[in-house]
C-alpha cells in the first residue's frame, strides 16, 4: 500500500482547462491546505445561471484535515466561492489587507453565514501552518494590488504557486514583484511550480499599467464634453489613473455600479486608493456639473445586461442619458464569452451619439496576465523540476508546455491537467495518480446546486425550440377519452399564423389515442408517452423543430345519476 504520508498531492479543483473557478488543494499526510476559491461566470449555454462554483465534494471528505485557505488576491475568481463553501468548511481564511477588505463585504451580504476567522498576511511574511505546511508570501503584480504568489514547504519538496502574475518593471503603486525572492527560490530545488498560463498564447512581454495611464491623461486632455470610463471593479490602479487624471483636468467623478462604489469605498478606506473626498459627486447632482467638468466612472465593461453601462446604452438608466458628444471608454477586453455583449453595447452607445474608446489596441486597457517571455522568465527564476500551468483554457495550457520545453523540461515532467485529478510528489518524483470528484456546481438566484444538466438542458430546449403543452381529459374509471386533445403553445409557433398546423396536430394525437386499447388507455404512463411521441414527429415532420412536448391527462370522474 502506497504511503501517503511521505506524499505530496496536488489536485485542482478548478482553474485547470478553464478560466475561472480557481481551486487547488495541497495534501500532505493528514494535513491539506486550500489555495484560492473562486468562481465562474456562466457561459452563454447556461441559461438563468448566475455563477458556476467548483464541486468540493472532495473537500467536504476531509474537511477534518484542511487547515486553512489561503487567498493570493482579491478577483472574484479567486475568492467568490467563499460564502458559498465556508460555512461547510469551517476553517481559517488568510489574505492580504485589501483581500480581506474585499471578501469582508462580500461576506456582509450573506448574514445567514456564522462569523468566519479572517487572518491578515504580508509579502515577505512566513507563516507556519502545521509540521507538514510552512508558507512563504512573495509579491507580484496583477491588475489588483495586494496580489501574492505562495510557496508551500512541506518534507516533500517546495510547491510554488504563482497565482495571476505580470512582470511589471513601473507598477502604478511602485510595489514592483520580489525578483530577488524569486531568484531564492530557484537556488532552494523548486520540486513543483503551478503557473498562471493565460496569457500563454502571446508572444512578447504584457504592457505596464502605467502606459494606460498615459493614454488616459491624453483622454482627458482631448475631450471636449462628458467622459463617461468603463472598467472592472477591481482595477483599482486603473481607477486611481482615472482619478489622477480627472484632477489634473478640473473634472468631479461620479461613481454608478454597486460593485465599484464598494471597491472604491473599501480601497479608499483601507488606504489603496487616494483622492480628496470633494472631488466625488454623487449621482443626483451630476445635472449641476458642467458636461466638460464631469467623469461618470460605471460598471459594465463586459457588456453585463444589468450593468450601468448597458442601461446607459440602451437609455433604461433612470439618472444618466447618452449626450452627443459624450465619450465612452471601455478600459477592458471583452472575457471570452461576452464579445457580443460588449459589441452589442458599443453599437447602442453608437447609436446614441457616443464617441466611443475600447478594444486594447485604443491603448485603454492592458491584460493583468504576463505573456511568453515573463512565463520564461518565470520559470527561468524558479527553476522547478516539474509544471502545472493553471489559470488559463486547454490551448494556453498546451501552449505553456511548449514554452517550458524550450526552456529544457522534459515532457513527462508537465502535467495537462483536468479539474479533480490527483499529482503524488515522492522521492522527488510527481506522477497522475487518479483523480476525485470535481466539476460545476451552479448558482441560480438562492439555489445553489439544484440546476444539473437535465434542467439545463430543458431550459435550452425551451429557448431555442419552445414548449407544446397536450392536454387531454380522460375517464378514469373507462378510460374513455372525454375532451381533447387540446394544444397549447409557447415559444414554438405564433398561433395566430399556424392554427391549420396546431389542428392537424391536435388530429393526429387524437386518431393515436383512439387506437390504443382501453386498457392502454387506463395507464397515464402509456398514455402520456404515446401522445409525446405522436406530437413530436409530427411537428418535426412538419417544422422540422423539436420543441419540448408536455403531455397532461386529467381526470374526470363521470358519475350516473
Amino acid at each position: 500500500m502506497k504511503d501517503l504520508h511521505s506524499t505530496l498531492r496536488v489536485i485542482p479543483l478548478g482553474g485547470v482547462g478553464e478560466i475561472g473557478k480557481n481551486m487547488f488543494l495541497f495534501e500532505y499526510g493528514d494535513d491539506s491546505v486550500l489555495l484560492d476559491a473562486g468562481l465562474k461566470f456562466p457561459e452563454e449555454e447556461m441559461h438563468g445561471i448566475d455563477i458556476v462554483l467548483p464541486d468540493i465534494s472532495y473537500l467536504l471528505e476531509k474537511r477534518d484535515h484542511l487547515r486553512a485557505i489561503i487567498l493570493t488576491h482579491g478577483h472574484e475568481d479567486h475568492i467568490g466561492a467563499i460564502p458559498y463553501i465556508i460555512s461547510d468548511l469551517q476553517v481559517p481564511v488568510y489574505g492580504t489587507r485589501l483581500t480581506l477588505g474585499l471578501l469582508k463585504a462580500k461576506l456582509e451580504e450573506f448574514n445567514h453565514l456564522p462569523p468566519v476567522e479572517l487572518h491578515e498576511i504580508k509579502a515577505g511574511q512566513e507563516l507556519l501552518l502545521t509540521e507538514n505546511f510552512r508558507l512563504e508570501f512573495f509579491r507580484t503584480n496583477h491588475s489588483i494590488p495586494d496580489s501574492v504568489g505562495v510557496v508551500l514547504n512541506t518534507p516533500a519538496g517546495i510547491a510554488v504557486y504563482t497565482s495571476d502574475f505580470k512582470f511589471d518593471h513601473t507598477p502604478v503603486d511602485g510595489q514592483v514583484t520580489d525578483f530577488y525572492k524569486l531568484a531564492e527560490l530557484g537556488r532552494r530545488n523548486v520540486l513543483v511550480a503551478l503557473v498562471d498560463c493565460t496569457n500563454a498564447d502571446r508572444p512578447g512581454y504584457t504592457e505596464s499599467e502605467r502606459e494606460v495611464g498615459a493614454t488616459i491623461d491624453e483622454i482627458f486632455r482631448l475631450c471636449q464634453g462628458r467622459i463617461i470610463f468603463a472598467t472592472f471593479a477591481s482595477n483599482i490602479h486603473r481607477i486611481q489613473q482615472v482619478i489622477d487624471a480627472a484632477q489634473r483636468y478640473g473634472r468631479k467623478i461620479c461613481i454608478t455600479g454597486r460593485s465599484l462604489e464598494n471597491s472604491v469605498r473599501i480601497a479608499f478606506e483601507l488606504g489603496y486608493l487616494h483622492f480628496p473626498e470633494e472631488i466625488m459627486v454623487e449621482l443626483d447632482r451630476i445635472n449641476r456639473i458642467p458636461l466638460d467638468k464631469l467623469v461618470i466612472l460605471t460598471t459594465g465593461s463586459q457588456g453585463e445586461p444589468m450593468s450601468a453601462l448597458t442601461r446607459i446604452s440602451t437609455s433604461e438608466h433612470r439618472q444618466i442619458e447618452i449626450i452627443p458628444g459624450d465619450t465612452v471608454v471601455i478600459a477592458a477586453n471583452p472575457i471570452p464569452g461576452n464579445e457580443k455583449l460588449v459589441a452589442r453595447t458599443v453599437d447602442n452607445l453608437f447609436r446614441r451619439g457616443a464617441a466611443v474608446i475600447h478594444r486594447s489596441v485604443s491603448g485603454v486597457h492592458v491584460s493583468g496576465h504576463g505573456s511568453e517571455e515573463e512565463i520564461k522568465l518565470m520559470l527561468n527564476l524558479l527553476q522547478p523540476r516539474y509544471l502545472i500551468p493553471v489559470h488559463g483554457e486547454y490551448s494556453h495550457m498546451v501552449r505553456c508546455c511548449e514554452i517550458a520545453l524550450k526552456l529544457g523540461l522534459p515532457r513527462e515532467n508537465i502535467f495537462l491537467l483536468d479539474p479533480g485529478a490527483i499529482v503524488e510528489f515522492r522521492g522527488g518524483r510527481g506522477a497522475v495518480a487518479g483523480e476525485v470528484a470535481a466539476g460545476k456546481v451552479m448558482v441560480d438566484g438562492f439555489g445553489v446546486g439544484d440546476v444539473g444538466s437535465v434542467v439545463l438542458r430543458d431550459r435550452r430546449i425551451l429557448a431555442e425550440e419552445g414548449i407544446v403543452i397536450v392536454v387531454a381529459a380522460l375517464d378514469p374509471q373507462s378510460g374513455k377519452l372525454l375532451a381533447g386533445p387540446e394544444i397549447i403553445t409557447r415559444g414554438f409557433v405564433y398561433v395566430r399564423e399556424s392554427e391549420e398546423l396546431l389542428e392537424e396536430a391536435r388530429e393526429a394525437v387524437a386518431r393515436r389515442l383512439e387506437a390504443l386499447s382501453p386498457q392502454q388507455l387506463l395507464d397515464w404512463n402509456i398514455v402520456k408517452s404515446r401522445v409525446r411521441d405522436e406530437a413530436s414527429s409530427f411537428l418535426f415532420e412538419k417544422t422540422g423543430r423539436r420543441p419540448m412536448i408536455l403531455p397532461v391527462v386529467i381526470e374526470v370522474n363521470i358519475q350516473e345519476n
